[in-house]
C-alpha cells in the first residue's frame, strides 16, 4: 500500500478528504485550503435519492394530479403526474439524436400520454418502476419518478427515455459542437438515451463508450432484478458516499484524495484505476495520528461554516435562518465601516456575502426557497452586479437553482433544488429544553404563570373547605425568582385569597413547567 508522507508545504489547489469510520463517512473537498464541499452519511441509513424501487400505485388524488406509491416505507412514495411523463418538461439538456436511439413515447407511432390519461393508463394496483429523486423530509414522504436515470462518470443513462443530450451547464459553443458529433456518432441501444454530464467536457470518445458500456451492463442487471423481484422492493441502491465522490468529484483539477482508512483507499484506488490508471497515484493513505479532518483544518472550518452567524472577510456577516418553508439569509456591514465611499462599501460586502451564500447553500445542503436580504443599494447597476455574481458563484452547485432579481424591497428570491434533509437536519436534533424555538420563558414570565394558575385554582375551591395548603413543584431557577423577587406578591396572595403556599424546587421538571398541588392530599390541582 502506497502510504503519503505529509509535509508542512502549502495545500494542493484541489483536494479531497475522507474520513471513514464505523458509524459514518465524511468527504471534505478543498480548495487552497478553504472548504468548499461537506458531505456526511450514516451507515445506519439507507441511502434512498437515486435508488429505483419496484412499486405500486395505491391510490390517485386528481386534485393534487398526483399518484402515492408503494415502495416499501411506512409513508407512501409521492409521484406527480408530470413525473409519470415528465420528458416535455425537462430542459436540463439540448437533445441530440443518436445511432439506435427512439424516442420513449414515439417507439411505435403512439401519441404521448397527457395528464389526462393518467388515471386509465395506471390506476390503483398498476406496478410501476420509479425512482427517488427526494428523500422523505420532516413528516413528507419520498418523492419518486418513472423518468428513470442511471449515472455513470461521463454519461447519464436513460434507459425508458430515447433522448440524448448535452448538459447546459457546458456552454463553450465549439465544445458544445464536439460532443454534438460524438453523441451522434455513438450506438445506444433502441428506446435508450445518454446524455453528457459536465465533466464530460474535453473528453475523448473512448471514455464516453467505455462509459456507455459499463452503465447498459449495470441497466441489463437491473432489468434482471426487476423481473424477479417482489412488489415492493428496491432494485437498485444508489451508491455510497465515497463511490459517489469519485464518480462525481474527481477530475483533472483535484490534485489528490487522501483518505483514513486503509480499506477505503483500496477501493477507491480501484475505482480510480476503472477511469484513469494515472489518476490512481493520486489516492493517498493519510495514518497520521491526529485525526484527518483535524489535520487538514477541516473541523473547525465546518464549525464556523455552521454557526447562524458567517463573518466575511471585509468585516461584514451574514445570518441564516432555516425554517421548514424556506430559508432566510441577512447581510450586514458589521466592522466594515472602512472608506469614505458609503455605496462602494455596500456593494463590496453584497458582493463578498454572495459567494459566501453560495458556498453556505452548497456547505448546508440546504434549499427550497431562500431569501436574500441584502443592504440596500441606491444603484440599479450596483444590484446587477450582485445579482450576476450570485448566478456566477451558484453555477458550480450540483443542485439546480433559480434566481430572481432583486425586488422591490430589496430582496433576493431564490430556489435550490432539494433532495434530502440539510446538514443541520442530520446532524442536530431539536433542543429538548426549547423544543427548537431557540428560547425558552424567562423565570419572571413563569412567575405570572404561575401566579395566574394560582389566583384561578384558589378562587375556584370549596369555600366550605376554609383555609387550605397549596404546595407548588417549579424548577430550582424559578424558584429563586420566587423567592428572591416576588416574595411579597406572594405573601399578599395568601391573605387576599386566605390559603397557604409552599414551594420546593424540582431540577428534573423542565424550567417551563411547574405542578401545584393539594398539601395534604397530594392530588395535583388545575
Amino acid at each position: 500500500m502506497l502510504k503519503f508522507i505529509f509535509s508542512k508545504r502549502k495545500p494542493s489547489n484541489k483536494e479531497i478528504i475522507i474520513n471513514a469510520e464505523m458509524l459514518e463517512k465524511r468527504v471534505a473537498l478543498l480548495e487552497n485550503g478553504r472548504l468548499e464541499e461537506f458531505h456526511i452519511e450514516r451507515t445506519t441509513e439507507q441511502r434512498l435519492v437515486g435508488s429505483i424501487f419496484k412499486g405500486r400505485i395505491k391510490n390517485l388524488e386528481p386534485g393534487l394530479k398526483a399518484a402515492f406509491v408503494d415502495i416499501g416505507f411506512e409513508k407512501n412514495a409521492f409521484l406527480h403526474y408530470w413525473d409519470i411523463i415528465p420528458e416535455s418538461t425537462d430542459t436540463t439538456f439540448e437533445a441530440v439524436e443518436t445511432k439506435g436511439s427512439k424516442g420513449r413515447g414515439n417507439r411505435e407511432g403512439k401519441p404521448r400520454p397527457t395528464m389526462n390519461d393518467i388515471p386509465k393508463l395506471y390506476p390503483p394496483g398498476t406496478e410501476v418502476i420509479v425512482q427517488v429523486t427526494k428523500g422523505p423530509i420532516s413528516t413528507k414522504g419520498p418523492r419518486i419518478t418513472t423518468d428513470i436515470s442511471l449515472p455513470g462518470r461521463y454519461l447519464v443513462l436513460n434507459p425508458y427515455s430515447g433522448q440524448s443530450g448535452i448538459s447546459r451547464k457546458i456552454e463553450d459553443p465549439k465544445e458544445r459542437s464536439r460532443l454534438r458529433d460524438i453523441l451522434r456518432n455513438m450506438t445506444v441501444p433502441d428506446g435508450m438515451g445518454v446524455i453528457i454530464r459536465t465533466v464530460g467536457a474535453g473528453q475523448s470518445r473512448r471514455y464516453f463508450v467505455r462509459d456507455l458500456a459499463l452503465l447498459v451492463d449495470e441497466w441489463q442487471k437491473i432489468a434482471e432484478r426487476i423481473k424477479a423481484a417482489p412488489v415492493p422492493s428496491c432494485v437498485y441502491q444508489e451508491p455510497g458516499l465515497v463511490y459517489r465522490t469519485v464518480r462525481d468529484f474527481l477530475t483533472e483539477e483535484v490534485d489528490r484524495i487522501v483518505v483514513d482508512n486503509n480499506e477505503e483507499c483500496e477501493r477507491i484506488r480501484s475505482l480510480v484505476g476503472q477511469i484513469s490508471n494515472r489518476a490512481k497515484s493520486k489516492v493517498k493513505l493519510y495514518d497520521e495520528p491526529n485525526p484527518i479532518f483535524e489535520r487538514f483544518n477541516v473541523d473547525r472550518q465546518i464549525e464556523d461554516a455552521f454557526k447562524r452567524q458567517v463573518w466575511l472577510k471585509c468585516g461584514g456577516y451574514i445570518v441564516i435562518d432555516e425554517t421548514e418553508a424556506l430559508v432566510a439569509i441577512d447581510v450586514n456591514t458589521g466592522r466594515n465601516k472602512s472608506g469614505a465611499n458609503l455605496d462602494r462599501t455596500i456593494l463590496q460586502t453584497n458582493l463578498e456575502a454572495a459567494e459566501e451564500i453560495a458556498r453556505q447553500l452548497r456547505l448546508r445542503n440546504i434549499g427550497g426557497i431562500v431569501v436574500i436580504d441584502f443592504i440596500d443599494m441606491k444603484s440599479p447597476r450596483d444590484r446587477q452586479e450582485v445579482t450576476n455574481r450570485l448566478r456566477d458563484c451558484v453555477r458550480r452547485d450540483k443542485a439546480k437553482t433559480h434566481i430572481l432579481p432583486i425586488s422591490a424591497v430589496g430582496l433576493t428570491e431564490m430556489t435550490r433544488q432539494r433532495q434530502e434533509e440539510s446538514i443541520r437536519d442530520a446532524v442536530y436534533e431539536d433542543c429538548p429544553n426549547c423544543g427548537g424555538r431557540g428560547v425558552i420563558k424567562s423565570s419572571e414570565t413563569m412567575s405570572v404563570e404561575i401566579q395566574r394558575s394560582l389566583t384561578k385554582i384558589m378562587r375556584n375551591r370549596d369555600a366550605r373547605n376554609g383555609e387550605f395548603t397549596i404546595r407548588v413543584i417549579v424548577h430550582p431557577e424559578v424558584l429563586d425568582r420566587l423567592r428572591s423577587q416576588d416574595e411579597e406578591l406572594l405573601v399578599g396572595m395568601e391573605q387576599r385569597l386566605s390559603g397557604k403556599l409552599s414551594f420546593r424546587a424540582d431540577p428534573a421538571l423542565h424550567k417551563e413547567e411547574f405542578k401545584i398541588v393539594n398539601h395534604v392530599t397530594g392530588e395535583e390541582l388545575k
